[in-house]
């Protein structure tokens, strides 16, 4: 079960009558629009996506001097070496 907090919004009329309009179009209710709309853009801001990076994202982040095996590094913690 997700936590819901109840809020009050200022909004546009023609953007609430859109709502609305989606809503009865879609058989669902607002809050469920509107809550599936700012998911949906909020996935798109950066600095919400923070946790969600790529692998890609983290190659080159960090230089050494030598070659580094991290198979070898794994295996030494996993045996407390």
């Amino acid at each position: 079960m997700q936590n819901k907090v109840k809020t009050t919004l200022n909004l546009d009329n023609n953007l609430v009558k859109a709502i609305k309009i989606v809503a009865l179009n879609k058989g669902t209710t607002q809050t469920k629009i509107i809550t599936e709309y700012l998911k949906q853009g909020l996935k798109n801001e950066p600095d919400t996506n923070k946790k969600n990076k790529s692998l890609k994202d983290l190659v080159g982040i960090i230089e050494v001097d030598e070659p580094f095996n991290s198979v070898e590094e794994v295996r030494k913690l996993r045996n407390k070496e």
